[in-house]
């Protein structure tokens, strides 16, 4: 009777395990989406004040050189 019921609480330990990294998981995923839509608007933002600068740049006619 000691063998199956270690058997039984080694495979729930199991689980317990699994679940708490799983949850870890979800949560650095949360956060690594949090960051990349972070770049994204930071990136949109620079490719806005690129244009920005090019389409003043070419009213004036002056060249970077």
């Amino acid at each position: 009777m000691f063998w199956p019921m270690l058997a039984v609480a080694l495979g729930f330990l199991g689980l317990v395990v699994l679940g708490v990294l799983a949850v870890r998981v979800f949560l650095e995923v949360q956060r690594l989406g949090r960051q990349v839509a972070h770049t994204t608007e930071r990136i949109t933002r620079a490719a806005e004040e690129l244009e920005t600068a090019a389409a003043g740049l070419a009213r004036t006619g002056e060249s970077l050189r």
